[in-house]
């Protein structure tokens, strides 16, 4: 089964419009979800719409409401949500371009794959594709989804694009105030040597599929052990521990020099001081 567009459109670069379809570049179907369940019937819980002093309502009594002051409402149906006009609920103009190292991690939020609509649309989406290449920099725009404008950024990616939302500047919070305890010191330098060597010895080339989510893997574990047990008894498992020598202080320089050498590090005597 094709893939459906979670949205359809076109990019415009001055005056060249790209007819063009977005596509989720993320699934969710590999999580474990739980549904709530009353223990004694085993059946599963559901949820009423209820107002306060009224009870049960129908879903179409529903509409959205802002609040404006505790308990004042202004209103909204669905019309007049749809008929806030935005530009960008359509076309997604490309306003500006920065280098990719210019955007803090912080502000990506969700990847998107953008594929041209049909054979007409390719040979301008290459040459914008190539062109973004080339000039080694990342296109930002803006862009209605589900509700919302987002602000987005756009980056080759193989034959493709790639697309990303991007949080907005009041969405982010300022690092600093985290960090204001943290002493404004330089490091010994052969402390510094052998991080650095023990970061050299670690250091690969990105590869996700050598991670693998071992919780998801323990739930479906145990889910299935459950399946298969007739007695309905809980099933809890000891969890081995890390190892530990009973202190919480390590010589931080024999730490690092047995890491290094591939030897995991041991704790020292309490009487010795943290380095």
């Amino acid at each position: 089964m094709a893939a459906r567009a979670y949205w359809q459109g076109q990019i415009r670069l001055a005056l060249v419009s790209i007819p063009v379809e977005i596509y989720t570049a993320t699934k969710s179907s590999a999580k474990i979800r739980f549904n709530q369940i009353h223990e004694p019937s085993g059946k599963r819980v559901s949820y009423e719409k209820v107002v306060p002093g009224i009870g049960p309502i129908d879903r179409d009594d529903i509409i959205k409401g802002y609040e404006v002051s505790k308990g004042e409402y202004v209103l909204l149906d669905e019309d007049e949500i749809d008929a806030v006009k935005l530009e960008s609920k359509r076309t997604l103009e490309l306003v500006q371009f920065v280098d990719a190292c210019e955007i803090d991690p912080l502000y990506f939020e969700k990847p998107y794959y953008v594929a041209p609509k049909d054979e007409l649309a390719e040979e301008a989406f290459i040459v914008l594709r190539e062109a973004l290449r080339k000039a080694k920099k990342v296109a930002l725009g803006q862009l209605a989804m589900r509700g919302s404008e987002k602000l987005v950024a756009i980056k080759p990616c193989g034959k493709g694009l790639l697309l990303e939302t991007l949080r907005y500047a009041d969405e982010v919070r300022k690092g600093q105030s985290f960090f204001n305890e943290i002493e404004d010191a330089k490091p010994k330098k052969e402390l510094l040597d052998l991080a650095t060597t023990l970061i050299d010895q670690k250091s690969a080339p990105f590869d996700a599929s050598e991670f693998e989510d071992r919780y998801a893997d323990a739930l479906r574990a145990l889910i299935d052990k459950k399946a298969k047990s007739k007695s309905g008894k809980k099933v809890i498992e000891d969890v081995d521990e890390p190892e530990s020598s009973g202190s919480n202080v390590i010589d931080l320089m024999a730490a690092l020099k047995k890491s290094v050498d591939g030897k995991p590090a041991k704790s020292k005597s309490k009487t010795k001081k943290s380095a």
